[in-house]
């Protein structure tokens, strides 16, 4: 069955990435569809969304959104897709996924687009929307069976989880180098602190990055994009997997956030506009210190973020708000945690504009090991993130717990 991701999109064609677009849909084996309206259909949507933009595409949206809400259409699932540079755009793609969310059971995700647009880029959210659609119920899975592993290959670590009876009894991690090396290192380690070998495994899962060349060295199971894999090992991590949460994942490369309800993601969002937003600025920030990052957390639990305040969007920027803020005698707890709160700040305006925040909010990923970072995010959502045990490891334990299905 091929799967039809319903396309609402505005200037895709004028800026030549709309071939883009469905090249990535076509390599994860779904076809981009367009709902059918009608003039009159356009007129009537717009009345009853109740905003009437100026450019005619975003009409088009709007009607194609209230076809798909009103039943007229059939798809399995929905891209929601804008120029970033338009206002009135960002808005429009706003409001229609929470549109689309309040009256479908789709699942949806926005982004706002370049002209350089290509479609390697939109690889991990076509592959993510289709994971959803084809395997919902391998995503509802709240238990891990057997033996097995889980190998999360990302752009600064890798990491390999052993389980067992929906238990964990290994795990390593280490920097990432060469993919299968690194990956071969974390996963001996794993199974020697499991007392186990390669051959003992009934299945292994891979994500990540990496994902595709370790799932054909190790013959995986399951080779799966991330967004899904992470989002089942956070809320298996943190107890969740019944009800709905909100899952952010501040990347050393990008973030992600993810809507989830009974462990199955439904909204998501990833990227972001610089590396000011991303854990790789807190690795710079603790270089410049000459700390430890371990140790840039900690500090920043002691700072106040307004005796130095750092905003800027880019991280080279970022850290001539740093080198400046140094030079000026502003202590070392201040600045780490104004780096912390900077990060937060833009996370919440690049990515959690682009969801509707559920609750509990569960924080994972490496960053989530920050004690600074974790409690400026408290501070910008007014609720103290859930940190797991573990949460490190949150993709190596969803390929685990997932390739358990396939036993």
């Amino acid at each position: 069955m091929t799967i039809k991701i319903a396309e609402l999109s505005c200037g895709t064609e004028y800026s030549s990435v709309q071939h883009e677009i469905e090249k990535a849909a076509l390599s994860v084996g779904a076809k981009m569809v367009y709902p059918d309206v009608s003039a009159d259909d356009v007129d009537d949507a717009v009345k009853r969304f109740g905003f009437n933009p100026r450019s005619n595409q975003l009409k088009l949206m709007i009607a194609r959104a209230t076809s798909l809400a009103d039943g007229k259409y059939d798809a399995d699932a929905v891209f929601i897709c804008t120029c970033f540079r338009c206002a009135e755009a960002a808005l429009v793609r706003n409001e229609l996924r929470r549109f689309i969310q309040d009256n479908t059971n789709l699942p949806v995700v926005t982004y706002s687009f370049t002209e350089r647009l290509k479609a390697p880029q939109m690889l991990t959210r076509m592959e993510a929307l289709v994971t959803i659609v084809s395997r919902k119920e391998l995503l509802a899975r709240e238990r891990q069976t057997g033996l097995t592993a889980g190998l999360d290959s990302g752009s600064s670590t890798t990491k390999a989880v052993i389980m067992q009876d929906n238990k964990i009894i290994g795990k390593a991690w280490t920097t990432s180098g060469n993919v299968i090396e690194s990956a071969d290192q974390v996963l001996m380690e794993a199974m020697k602190q499991a007392g186990i070998e390669l051959k003992d495994l009934e299945a292994i899962g891979t994500t990540g990055y990496g994902r595709y060349t370790l799932g054909k060295h190790y013959n995986a199971k399951l080779v799966q994009e991330e967004l899904t894999v992470n989002s089942k090992g956070a809320v298996w991590l943190a107890n969740k997997q019944r009800g709905e949460a909100t899952i952010l994942d501040i990347g050393g490369m990008d973030n992600k956030a993810i809507t989830v309800r009974d462990g199955v993601p439904d909204n998501f969002t990833m990227g972001g506009i610089c590396a000011g937003a991303s854990g790789r600025f807190l690795e710079m920030t603790a270089k410049r210190m000459k700390v430890d990052i371990e140790d840039l957390g900690p500090l920043a639990m002691k700072g106040d973020w307004r005796n130095a305040k750092m905003n800027s969007y880019c991280s080279i920027f970022g850290i001539q708000d740093l080198v400046t803020q140094l030079g000026e005698g502003k202590t070392f707890e201040d600045v780490a945690a104004a780096a912390c709160h900077s990060v937060a700040e833009q996370v919440y305006e690049q990515q959690l504009q682009e969801i509707d925040i559920r609750h509990p909010i569960i924080q994972v990923g490496g960053t989530s090991l920050i004690s600074g970072l974790v409690k400026a995010v408290g501070e910008i959502l007014g609720e103290l993130p859930i940190v797991p045990p573990d949460s490190q490891y949150i993709g190596a334990v969803g390929g685990a717990l997932l390739s358990s299905g396939f036993l």
